[in-house]
């Protein structure tokens, strides 16, 4: 452990039956950086969440936050953390700023310091205008921003954010990731859950992608794309055309599918090379794709090599 460290994971277990979510998994975050916690749907991670935010306990291993353990010292934890999940946790009936002084009270925050932080947040988070309106009267990206300031009206050191900007617009999107990159600037540590690739991306000082229970990976979004070190292919093609055939006259493995898009995706070594013999094949099978493509390594393609498929495709939904 060292000194920096905000949040400490060590061996840390959960299991429902014969069901085994955590494996023995470890990691830690430094004090005031962001780290990005990945994985396929079931691998664990709003279950950690769930454990270092005091609301579920472990089968086994131990975590810390700002050095007070989830276990023994869950009073200690929940004054020194704030949480966003995958739901608004807002009372629709209430104003937005009824809806954060009723958060500072239940924080014991004296009410002039209340007011004071409530307007302030409202304001950083372009929902001053909204403040008096019911939360009801609200959009899903205003709900979303409103559940953020509720997590940071006592000013907490460590804040969990469980895919917070999960169905939101890109606008809305943008807006979140300004006031999270600010957050961290300003000495906040966070621990970040996320479907969206480009968001851990653009966020996160490090990462940690775990699959089966287990970390299978760490390290900071350059360090893993260079690990990998692949090209992605990628083919695009019109109505009509069968992509399980294109896949199979490409004959190349790893090959992913995606319906909606109309694409292939393949992660390739062999560059321009490669990329030359998917046209000849699929050419000699009288298939015509739209578009094809090379680019560079992304943390989509370090999610598809380390765990078999893409986060887009297999995180929607389901228990996490």
């Amino acid at each position: 452990m060292h000194p920096s460290d905000m949040i400490v994971v060590d061996g840390l277990h959960k299991s429902y039956k014969d069901l085994q979510v955590l494996n023995g998994i470890s990691f830690s975050v430094r004090r005031g950086t962001i780290l990005a916690l990945l994985g396929p749907n079931g691998a664990g991670k709003t279950t950690t969440i769930r454990i270092l935010s005091t609301l579920l306990l472990p089968s086994g291993g131990r975590a810390t936050i700002n050095g007070f353990d989830v276990v023994e010292e869950a009073d200690k934890v929940r004054e020194t953390i704030g949480l966003t999940g995958q739901y608004t946790a807002v009372d629709e009936y209430l104003t937005g700023a009824e809806n954060l002084y009723m958060m500072g009270r239940l924080y014991h925050m004296d009410k002039g310091e209340i007011r004071r932080k409530a307007a302030e947040l409202l304001d950083a988070l372009d929902l001053a205008d909204a403040a008096k309106r019911p939360v009801r009267t609200y959009s899903g990206g205003m709900r979303r921003r409103l559940d953020l300031a509720a997590s940071l009206i006592a000013s907490p050191p460590v804040i969990f954010l469980d895919e917070p900007t999960t169905g939101l617009d890109p606008p809305s999107r943008i807006e979140i990731w300004d006031m999270i990159e600010r957050l961290a600037k300003e000495g906040t540590t966070i621990l970040l859950t996320t479907q969206y690739m480009d968001e851990a991306d653009r966020l996160a000082h490090d990462i940690v992608v775990i699959d089966g229970g287990k970390v299978i990976a760490e390290g900071t979004p350059h360090e893993l794309k260079r690990r990998i070190g692949s090209e992605r292919m990628e083919l695009v093609f019109p109505k009509g055309i069968d992509l399980q055939k294109a896949k199979a006259a490409i004959g190349m493995r790893g090959a992913q599918v995606d319906l909606n898009k109309r694409t292939l995706t393949i992660t390739t070594k062999g560059g321009v090379h490669e990329l030359k013999q998917a046209m000849a094949s699929l050419e000699r099978a009288k298939i015509e794709a739209e578009n094809i493509s090379l680019h560079k390594p992304t943390l989509d393609d370090v999610f598809l090599t380390l765990t078999g498929h893409l986060a887009t495709q297999e995180e929607k939904g389901g228990k996490k």
